[in-house]
């Protein structure tokens, strides 16, 4: 029986071929494509993020995508609680509660805008203040390298965040969101047609919210206007615009003792100790557009662009990642600013032609990226003299000391960082359909990276000065290469290769810029379809090496012991290995499920043993060995129950490390690890729906689970315990 269903899995449901030959009306035919396409599993798809018209079954690499039906059934309201749904990926950390890292395969990706990994519609952005998901239609994420269509980025996934776009129709909804913790969050989400070739939306909210956490609250506005254009039959253009202000409160969690090995887990989860007056705020401004021609059924041409203004301020305690194991912590401040700018660009010819029997789907490309940082360093002062430790309390017992001040010290800007950066590539793909069973991708990308010199202003001076890094230029080729089998329609086996690069910081021993780091990615992997496509079932293999990862030298160039930790070597060694399982369904209207499993082992391989060097065989930190997920919805549409629906999620973290890893010569006795015990949550949702009006409620993590998010050693964030949510809902 086992070896029965292993070979349904790599083989796929042959009945799955039968197909429905009666002729159809017109009206009939645009009706049923209308379901099917609603109904379509993952496998069927065409993700957007694969800058392609090659469908997912096709697709010979992990990719995975949150539908809108997922986002409204589980009350998403942050990206890190959609992104579960994938097999493989975690919601790692978030960091000071105002930020989110996302993490599979051994990587993490993070905030800014100038690493590239999350992007909104295509497009670089940056995610600071975390982003909005009231406005999101979908969130599709391609795990492992994807650097042959993205350049610089995360060899463990790339995220894309899909927005809801204008319809020519009239409708939307109006919706208040309110729970635990008080809560509360109205929504507005309207569209429609302007004239018969324009259409607009319009989505906003206003959040007002407490916590868990003593003192934290958060308070958001945001705004997304857009506008289709149809410009003739065969060009559209989406412009788009979003504003965000938000004031968020930075939360370090419990801390931690003992240099931050030691979580203190025998104080409430709610203690705060940043000093009361925290803050965190941001302000975002974003436009965009997007240009579709067709210029026939084969050759399409997407051109798209976007500007964003990020300006973060915040102010508050410095990092607790030094607390002895009494607990007593002689708290400094931080004072911080800094405004990111984004501009970036993408063009994608996509194309089929016809050689002989061969069939080609080609993708050209081209895109740009440039950031500009501005930072601000700050001296703080307090009647005159220049503050080092705000004041002492304690984080186990906040009675025993002295009453925390409340007062806040001014801030003067010392200077101004001005950093800029350029990014630019051009690739070129081609899917080739040999025969109806095999088929070759092949694709290769060349990249440009200039990390400019920076500019320092001096406010005591009124000077400008350059920094002590000249400006450095980096070029890569980033190949793709994969076979796909299809012994069946609906299955395909599938083995890639491809690589992806990090940028370096530092010198080698001749004092020249560090070369990029070239990290290479091999996979196989079967994708099916089973039951008409009601099921997908989905499996990957891979194994992700660095093998010149950059570590301090042991010895200088003239051989003498090296003890600076710029000067660096490309000897270290990373091994990411892995598995994951992605099985979803749309058995009918009324009921479907997702299931997840992801196992990822990644350590250190190999290291020069310097000084500085990672230690051989140690896992690399935030990075969980097993992750899961399990969601299921059914709506009852009969008798006295018709309109009902209910539904459970459940998503599993494994063990994993916090902190630091440790390093040949560290000058901390003891091992530098935070380890941290797997742990799972479990939501149960319901709603009820009765003409426009709609009523959902979730109770999230019901059994009270305790458990933390870390950031290094020192944003230790409680899991939020049991909450109910409630979404009251009227549909225009």
């Amino acid at each position: 029986m086992k070896t029965k269903l292993l070979f349904i899995f790599i083989t796929g449901w042959h009945g799955a071929n039968a197909q429905n030959k009666t002729a159809l009306p017109e009206s009939a035919r645009k009706l049923k494509d209308v379901v099917v396409e609603s109904r379509r599993n993952l496998n069927q798809k065409n993700l957007s993020i694969a800058k392609s018209s090659i469908a997912n079954i096709d697709l010979p690499q992990s990719a995975g995508s949150v539908n809108n039906r997922v986002i409204s059934d589980q009350q998403i309201t942050r990206v890190g609680d959609a992104v579960k749904n994938i097999s493989g990926v975690s919601l790692t950390q978030t960091r000071l509660g105002v930020n989110e890292t996302y993490t599979a395969r051994g990587y993490s990706i993070g905030i800014t805008g100038g690493a590239g990994s999350i992007l909104k519609n295509g497009l670089v952005t940056n995610i600071a203040g975390i982003p909005e998901a009231a406005t999101l239609e979908s969130v599709e994420v391609m795990k492992g390298s994807t650097a042959m269509l993205y350049g610089n980025v995360s060899g463990g996934l790339i995220v894309n965040l899909i927005t809801k776009k204008p319809k020519f129709e009239y409708g939307g909804d109006i919706k208040m969101q309110t729970g635990s913790f008080q809560q509360y969050k109205p929504i507005i989400d309207l569209y429609g047609p302007l004239n018969q070739h324009m259409a607009f939306r319009v989505v906003g909210t206003y959040e007002n919210d407490r916590s868990f956490r003593d003192l934290v609250k958060t308070e958001r506005i945001y705004f997304n206007p857009s506008t289709l254009y149809k410009l003739g039959k065969n060009t559209t253009i989406l412009v788009q615009g979003e504003y965000l202000n938000a004031h968020l409160t930075p939360d370090f969690g419990i801390g931690t003792l003992d240099s931050g090995r030691v979580i203190p887990t025998n104080i409430p989860v709610s203690r705060f100790i940043n000093v009361l007056w925290a803050y965190n705020n941001v302000k975002q401004n974003s436009g965009s557009f997007n240009l579709d021609h067709a210029f026939n059924d084969d050759w399409k041409i997407n051109f798209a662009g976007a500007v964003q203004s990020t300006d973060v301020d915040s102010y508050g305690a410095g990092l607790p990642n030094t607390l002895s194991n009494s607990g007593d912590w002689s708290r400094p401040l931080a004072r911080a600013h800094s405004i990111e700018k984004d501009i970036t660009t993408s063009v994608n010819l996509n194309g089929k032609s016809v050689t002989g029997n061969i069939t080609h789907q080609i993708l050209f490309g081209s895109d740009f990226t440039r950031v500009v940082t501005q930072t601000d360093a700050f001296k703080i002062i307090s009647n005159g003299t220049l503050v080092t430790v705000y004041d002492k309390i304690n984080i186990l017992d906040p009675a025993t000391l002295a009453v925390p001040r409340t007062d806040i010290p001014d801030a003067a800007v010392t200077t101004t960082t001005t950093a800029p950066s350029n990014r630019v590539g051009i690739y070129a793909q081609d899917f080739v359909t040999i025969t109806k069973k095999l088929k070759l991708l092949a694709g290769i990308r060349w990249s440009y990276q200039e990390t400019v010199q920076t500019n320092i202003f001096t406010t005591s001076t009124q000077a400008i000065t350059n920094g002590a890094v000249a400006t450095a230029n980096d070029q890569e080729f980033s190949p793709k290469l994969a076979l796909v089998y299809q012994p069946a329609k609906n299955t395909s086996l599938f083995g890639s290769y491809s690589n992806n690069f990090n940028i370096n910081t530092g010198t080698d021993i001749y004092g020249q810029l560090l070369k990029p780091s070239v990290i290479n990615q091999y996979e196989l992997g079967v994708k099916n379809n089973f039951f008409e496509g009601k099921i997908s079932a989905n499996l990957s293999l891979y194994r992700i090496i660095n093998s010149n990862l950059a570590q301090q030298a042991e010895l200088k160039a003239d051989g003498t012991l090296n003890s600076d930790a710029t000067v660096k070597e490309l000897k270290g060694q990373t091994t990411s290995d892995g598995l994951e399982i992605d099985i979803s369904s749309n058995f009918s209207k009324n009921f479907y499920f997702i299931a997840g499993y992801g196992y990822n082992n990644m350590r250190f391989t190999k290291t020069s043993g310097a000084k500085g060097s990672n230690i051989e065989g140690e896992q690399v930190v935030i990075n969980p060995r097993h992750t899961g997920n399990l969601t299921a919805f059914y709506t009852f549409t009969k008798n006295r129950l018709k309109g009902l629906r209910l539904g459970v999620s459940s998503f599993y973290t494994g063990e994993r490390l916090g902190g630091y890893n440790n390093i040949v010569g560290q000058t901390q006795i003891g091992s530098r690890l935070l380890p941290l015990k797997g742990f799972a949550t479990v939501d149960v949702s319901a709603g009820f729906g009765i003409g426009k009006f709609s009523l959902r409620a979730r109770v999230s993590n019901i059994f009270n689970t305790v458990n933390y998010l870390v950031r290094d050693n020192y944003s230790i964030t409680p899991v939020t315990p049991r909450q109910l949510i409630v979404t009251i809902g009227y549909k225009l």
